[in-house]
């Protein structure tokens, strides 16, 4: 995950609430002062809650939690939709239907619809005249509008991740009525009842607003990567598994000792066929044909051989 300082949060605009008039006091410990009649939010409160916030989003994304982006407001759409599909998490950026989590069950349907219409069209309309073609394919486009963002969320999302509490409320709404922790943006003048993780900032600056997603997007990356890290380090231990048959149990759930008895059968095998216990037959007949060339060789005698032809026998 891209570090996020300070400084990026300042030169973004998070530190920038809303106009005095429209304050929440329950936003009153997250507010540094007012400049020109607007708050300013203490971004020394903010980023820590930023980084708490993203660990969470980091930690659920490595134990292969959902995370669902939610984002409708004009000035959150597109980012929304790019970011969330970079990191590979459903969305919502047009519309929030009502019972969208709480009547999920009713929406699986409508969303069983939207595959089924893109297969149809996809297979090239056969048997279908235009007008009715052209019925299917507004069909297609309005489902398309309002759920394709989640075609591919199977359940309830794990986590819900929302830019703007006061404009996404009944997304927040039902998902603390399903106990759904929520992670939100929370400007001056909204109420932060009901968000678990708070980041206190401004929710209508575009660069703002795109600083939150992207480190949510990379939070998800980070943590599914470090599982995918572990995992592969776990299998590469040479001294984990002893070779796949170390810590195997047989079938009444006693330890397996086979790996030990053929690491003990190897080992025998091996002293056995040392070639300093055993000498082969070919070693031994090389080296009785190496001494017989050496004494044929003329004009060349073996080491002993000259006392007995200089020795004088006795009378």
């Amino acid at each position: 995950m891209a570090q996020v300082t300070m400084r990026d949060m300042l030169e973004a605009g998070v530190h920038f609430g809303h106009q005095t008039r429209y304050w929440n006091p329950k936003m009153a410990p997250y507010i540094f002062g007012e400049r020109n009649k607007i708050h300013i939010i203490n971004l020394e409160k903010t980023l820590p809650l930023y980084i708490d916030a993203m660990n969470f989003i980091g930690r659920m994304a490595a134990n292969h939690g959902t995370i669902l982006f939610v984002g409708t407001k004009r000035a959150a759409q597109s980012t929304v939709s790019s970011e969330a599909k970079r990191c590979g998490m459903p969305y919502v950026d047009r519309r929030w239907l009502g019972g969208m989590l709480t009547n999920f069950k009713t929406v699986k349907e409508s969303i069983g619809r939207l595959k089924k219409l893109e297969a149809m069209l996809e297979d090239g309309q056969a048997g279908i005249n235009k007008k009715e073609m052209l019925s299917l394919q507004r069909e297609q486009a309005k489902l398309e509008r309002s759920l394709g963002g989640i075609k591919d969320m199977n359940g309830i999302p794990d986590v819900l991740f929302v830019i703007d509490v006061g404009y996404e409320k009944i997304a927040v709404r039902e998902a603390v009525k399903l106990g759904i922790p929520v992670v939100a943006v929370v400007d001056t003048n909204h109420n932060p009842d009901g968000v678990d993780y708070i980041i206190a900032g401004n929710d209508d600056a575009t660069r703002a607003i795109q600083l939150y997603l992207s480190g949510a997007a990379d939070a998800i990356i980070d943590g599914r990567r470090s599982v995918a890290a572990a995992a592969f380090a776990k299998e590469g231990d040479p001294d984990s598994d002893l070779s796949g048959e170390k810590g195997k149990v047989d079938q009444d759930g006693k330890p397996d000792d086979s790996a030990r008895e053929k690491q003990e059968n190897s080992a025998t095998m091996q002293e056995r066929e040392s070639p300093e216990k055993i000498e082969s037959p070919e070693g031994k007949q090389s080296a009785s044909s190496s001494e017989s060339v050496v004494r044929d060789v003329p004009g060349q005698d073996m080491p002993g051989d000259d006392k007995a032809e200089n020795s004088i026998p006795e009378e």
